[in-house]
């Protein structure tokens, strides 16, 4: 049955590099004696679907495109699948075996020990180990989210995704069109940033708020990807890490420790509340939301108004 997957495989990828055109999956069905044998189209698209996935996930880069018909055909460029020579010295490939030993603990572990594998066969030294221990901590990226797979793989195809988003001032989640560009952790939450379809505008989301499953479409991008896209620096500046003003706010004992923790100035008040003085830029009204009744805003006033609105935003639903 290996045997027989791999001659499979190979023979997918020898059309999909041979062609000079996007070939449909009925062609490929044709071409392809393994999927002439399928019992059934059913059968015939699990396993195509497959094995275009196992192509992916070993490197092969696939092409996705819609005819005029509106019919999908794939093809795997030349240029895009051929790399140049590549030459590492020891501080490179220690860099490289430290990467992928913070995927160990992650979904991407097999992605990094198989890209490992392949960079020690295009000239990774001999004589280093990628998985020498550094030093006594061992660094770790955690990913618990399960959409971060799912768009991954999206952001590395460049699929537009389709999920449901529960924002922090809203009791409901909502569907999403997103363009995906990149996926970056930041203070231990992963967020993905895109361009939102519905909003024509760029968007970053919090993985921790997609609820469902994350839907892949075949279509293209309709926006042009940024050839930078600075996510830490928008959810930051959300977060208010750029602020340039500062808000007074009393907090209830034994809450808010990331508030506590950016505070100024912290002054008991008694009775279960402390008085703190924390930075204040943009997006910290709907920060502030997430903590709920631990939080009062007394300072200054349209903070306080920001912050009320966004509860009755949630307290209607």
């Amino acid at each position: 049955m290996a045997i027989a997957k791999a001659e499979r495989l190979m023979n997918l990828a020898l059309c999909l590099l041979g062609t000079r055109r996007p070939l449909s999956k009925r062609e490929l069905r044709d071409s392809i004696e393994a999927y002439l044998e399928a019992g059934s189209d059913d059968s015939f698209n699990r396993m195509f679907e497959r094995d275009k996935d196992d192509l992916r996930e070993l490197g092969l880069v696939i092409e996705t495109v819609e005819n005029l018909d509106g019919e999908i055909g794939y093809r795997a460029g030349r240029d895009s699948n051929r790399l140049p020579a590549i030459t590492l010295d020891a501080e490179e490939a220690a860099a490289l075996g430290l990467a992928a030993k913070v995927w160990q603990q992650a979904r991407l572990a097999g992605a990094a020990s198989g890209a490992l594998q392949k960079l020690r066969a295009a000239g990774l030294p001999e004589d280093v180990d990628p998985y020498e221990a550094h030093g006594a901590l061992e660094p770790r990226i955690p990913v618990h989210e399960a959409a971060f797979e799912p768009l991954m793989l999206a952001c590395r195809d460049r699929r537009p995704v389709v999920f449901d988003y529960r924002k922090a001032t809203a009791a409901r989640p909502e569907p999403r069109q997103v363009e995906p560009w990149a996926l970056e952790c930041w203070r231990g939450h992963w967020y993905l940033a895109g361009w939102d379809r519905d909003r024509s505008a760029e968007r970053v989301f919090r993985l921790s708020r997609i609820t469902g499953k994350v839907r892949s479409r075949s279509a293209k991008f309709t926006a042009e990807v940024p050839d930078v896209v600075t996510v830490r620096e928008t959810v930051a500046s959300w977060a208010g890490e750029s602020a340039d003003r500062s808000a007074l706010i009393r907090l209830r004992v034994g809450a808010g420790y990331p508030l506590r923790a950016k505070a100024s100035a912290v002054r008991e008040l008694g009775d279960g509340w402390d008085e703190l003085e924390i930075p204040y830029g943009h997006g910290l009204d709907a920060w502030l939301v997430e903590f709920g009744p631990d939080v009062v805003v007394l300072e200054p006033a349209e903070l306080r108004s920001d912050v009320v609105d966004r509860l009755r935003a949630v307290a209607k639903g």
